[in-house]
């Protein structure tokens, strides 16, 4: 048994999203998931992420005196 409920999404594929049955099983388990809500993604960046990805990306060039 694999675990999932194949008749519950099933039923929220085909009958509400309206799926027909070749869309249905050509999604992948998370495009299925994302299409019926769930697994919203990431959380929003925060200052902090900005700030660390701000740092290890600086928008400058260090000056080497080659140029």
């Amino acid at each position: 048994m694999s675990g999932f409920d194949w008749p519950g999404l099933m039923r929220a594929g085909m009958q509400g999203l309206r799926l027909e049955p070749e869309r249905f099983w050509a999604l992948t388990p998370a495009e299925l998931a994302m299409m019926l809500g769930h697994g919203g993604g990431r959380a929003p960046m925060t200052r902090a992420g900005l700030e660390t990805l701000e740092a290890a990306f600086p928008d400058h060039r260090k000056e080497t005196g080659d140029e």
